[in-house]
């Protein structure tokens, strides 16, 4: 198993993504993350083929964090049932995987 993972999520607004990304952040929970967008998304909702523009959020975490991080996100995201996904980050720079797993607390801030 990897040490980091990326994380995703979307929101309505990129309003709402900019505010995801800030309290995961400053909540340690992430070591930093983007917003990007607008994209289209093509989905199934309650049954019915929908598709709509939404602000995706990529997140840059450990995977001990994951856990606290989902949590978060859920409890602040503005949808009922939003994507909540990771995959592991399998290989990056030295530096910048020490900046990461540096820029994360061992505690639970949320």
């Amino acid at each position: 198993m990897t040490d980091y993972l990326q994380v995703s999520t979307a929101t309505e607004t990129r309003e709402a993504a900019i505010e995801l990304a800030q309290s995961a952040v400053s909540s340690r929970l992430a070591a930093g993350a983007q917003v990007i967008g607008p994209v289209i998304s093509a989905f199934w909702h309650l049954g019915e083929f929908g598709t709509g523009e939404e602000w995706q959020l990529l997140l840059k975490t450990r995977t001990d964090h994951y856990d606290r991080l989902e949590s978060h996100l859920l409890k602040h995201h503005p949808w009922d049932n939003p994507e909540v996904v990771a995959v592991p980050i399998v290989a990056g720079s030295a530096a910048y995987l020490r900046w990461l797993g540096n820029s994360l607390s061992d505690g639970s801030t949320d």
